[in-house]
């Protein structure tokens, strides 16, 4: 079994030893998971770079990662079900989203309990590090990676960064986010490039190698040598983006995240010895978000739940706000927190089924690998979930729609897939603040209330009743052309650019998706920057006269409106290029109060006075509409009330305006 041994360094009750009704308290181990893995066995083979790792005396790339259990104290009261996470970034999502945590409850070495939601019904959660970029901290998991070699030398060359300011700034580090950089190998590098762009697919300039160095600037001001940094003469310029293509002197083996994740599992399977899991785990479901929804698409298409031993890894995946896309989880130089840089991870295939594209000229299917060769045994059962974000950064449609953009395609038979009409890409709440706390920037409207986590667990209920007791999960809900649901982004436009005193994006500087060509993508070597070539169809739900998406699965804040929301929102001037919009950043705008209001700003959206009698009025229509999304199965029954209030609360504070 390729993880080895698990070295516990922590075990503590978990949530100040809270009981979890009938399951009762809960406890948390942390620890040290060591791997050993074959570079020469077949299910190994699509890691990049693994055959240059250094080898133990059994031929064996080791390597370690984080890993945390929540689990009950009592290990007879436990469901069989363990969810295994992926740590977004380093961070424990899956606990506060599924309990559905305060919004401002911190990042921290044991997460927020919320409402007690999966623990009340028995579930463990594992969370894994796979991310050999993560700093070490008590709240972060992360990967410990090997260096690829070539004899005794650390394998070097090319890479490169992306930086997108929010505010003028001389020195960036040469990392996406805060993470662990790849330092820039020693010399002048006077071959190096920094390109210049004003939206993502705007022309590059070429910035004078004389006005940048691998330097930072002080707290004095002055400016000192750093390998991990960049320093710009005038600064870098908000709302730009730049692109650094440098020589690096190392390069880790990032793949063993995809083999950290894959081989959890057959550990979790077996009975350990360790007095923690009993006699091991019946039910296995991967649960990934954003970063790691895309990190479980690759995962799929490497074809990775087929363990060394022939085993299946998962039982079934609950894939959330991914869209259509991979990432940076499998060439060499990869730095897996990157999202928008056009690389191996924007390719297709974007649709779980076969498929042809007739832009690339390629045919496949994001489970060819899985599905072929009579390995239909490691096919999981899996559910997509995404929001209206994942729609208007112009991937999401492509796992549904084909690549000319004309033709809804069938659902595989393990698949179902559903927009949350309306959400943006995090969980809305009111009072939150313009700024995105992962990106700093700021967007220009009040951002989307709409809290899509009731559907979100209702989805991991019915993954789970799929497995476990074969029912099939409510029919997938998002665009198409069938029911001219799916439309291109100008017309939402269109229609938001009649409402008073709101300044539209630019439709052409929208994000799109496009053929990407960056070198031989089965070596993972690849050259930089990409070559980006003809540009995908880019489809979102069509929307009401409310300008509220009519695709999907629509919470009652979309069916009894308190105001618009949408998925996007423009970027706000102080961080410049507004006619750009926030990633996974949405707006909500209120109807006015009454009829004179609404008449003095000259809103074509009818006020709430003209559509609801009062809060009482208001409150029956939203139980009604909460109690048909649970009969159609799309909501539990024990969260109608919960969304109930959140929407009173909602009309609420539109009526206060």
């Amino acid at each position: 079994m390729p993880l080895m041994k698990f070295e516990i360094t922590s075990r503590v009750p978990y949530a100040g030893n809270r009981r979890f009704g009938a399951v009762g308290a809960y406890e948390q181990v942390d620890g040290t998971a060591h791997f050993a893995v074959d570079p020469t066995h077949p299910a190994n083979t699509r890691i990049c770079d693994l055959k240059l790792a250094p080898r133990n005396a059994a031929g064996l790339v080791e390597f370690t990662t984080d890993l945390s259990l929540v689990l009950p104290v009592d290990a007879a009261q436990a469901n069989g079900r363990c969810i295994v996470e992926l740590p977004n970034r380093g961070r424990r999502r899956v606990v506060a989203l599924m309990n559905c945590s305060p919004p401002d409850a911190p990042v921290a070495p044991q997460a927020h309990p919320g409402d007690g939601f999966l623990f009340t019904r028995g579930y463990t959660v594992a969370s894994v590090g796979w991310q050999w970029d993560v700093y070490p901290s008590p709240e972060l998991l992360g990967l410990t990676a090997p260096w690829a070699m070539e004899g005794n030398k650390p394998v070097g060359g090319e890479t490169m960064v992306e930086i997108r300011p929010n505010e003028r700034a001389t020195t960036r580090l040469l990392a996406d986010r805060i993470h662990r950089p790849l330092p820039a190998a020693p010399g002048e590098q006077f071959d190096a490039r920094l390109l210049v762009r004003d939206w993502e697919d705007g022309e590059d300039t070429l910035i004078p190698r004389s006005r940048w160095h691998f330097a930072r600037e002080t707290p004095t001001g002055a400016v000192e040598p750093s390998a991990e940094h960049v320093w710009l003469k005038g600064g870098f310029e908000p709302g730009r983006i730049y692109q650094l293509v440098y020589e690096t002197d190392r390069a880790p083996v990032v793949g063993l995240g995809l083999l950290a994740a894959r081989d959890v599992a057959a550990f979790l399977r077996k009975p350990l010895g360790t007095n923690l899991l009993g006699n091991g785990f019946r039910v296995l479901i991967l649960y990934g978000v954003s970063q790691t929804g895309r990190m479980q698409r690759h995962f799929l298409s490497l074809g990775l739940n087929h363990c060394e031993d022939g085993s299946r890894a998962y039982d079934g995946l609950h894939v959330h706000v991914a869209g259509a896309r991979r990432g940076a989880f499998n060439h060499r130089f990869a730095q897996p927190s990157n999202q928008t840089t056009p690389l191996w991870g924007h390719v297709f295939p974007f649709a779980d089924i076969v498929t042809s594209d007739p832009l690339s000229g390629r045919t496949g299917g994001l489970l060819d690998r899985l599905a072929g060769a009579g390995c239909d045994r490691d096919l999981p059962k899996i559910i997509s979930t995404d929001t209206a974000a994942e729609y208007w950064r112009g991937d999401a449609a492509l796992a549904h729609i084909d690549a000319t953009g004309r033709h809804d395609l069938p659902e595989h038979r393990l698949t179902r897939r559903y927009l949350f009409a309306g959400a943006q890409h995090t969980p809305g709440y009111l009072g939150q603040s313009r700024t995105n706390p992962g990106t700093g920037t700021i967007a220009r409207y009040p951002l989307n209330v709409l809290d899509y986590l009731p559907l979100h667990r209702a989805a991991l209920i019915n993954l789970d009743r799929w497995i476990t007791e074969d029912i099939d999960p409510p029919p997938s809900r998002h665009p198409r052309h069938a029911d001219a649901t799916a439309v291109e982004r100008e017309v939402v436009l269109a229609a938001f650019g009649r409402l008073p005193g709101f300044t539209p994006p630019d439709a052409r500087r929208l994000p799109f998706i496009r053929t990407v060509d960056m070198g031989n993508e089965a070596t993972g070597i690849g050259r930089y920057p990409a070559r980006e070539g003809a540009f995908y169809p880019a489809l979102v739900s069509a929307v009401d006269v409310d300008g509220n998406e009519t695709a999907g699965i629509r919470m009652p804040d979309i069916t009894v409106p308190v105001g618009t929301y949408a998925g996007w929102n423009p970027r706000d001037p102080v961080t410049g290029s507004p006619e750009q919009i926030v990633a996974m950043n949405g707006l909500t705008l209120w109807f006015a109060p009454n009829e004179a209001t609404r008449a003095a700003n000259g809103d074509p959206r009818r006020s709430l006075a003209e559509r609801y009698r009062d809060e009482s009025d208001y409150g029956a229509k939203v139980r009604a509409a909460a109690l048909q999304l649970a009969a159609e199965r799309y909501l539990l029954e024990e969260d109608v009330e919960r969304v109930v209030s959140a929407a009173i609360a909602r009309y609420r504070a539109a009526i206060a305006q």
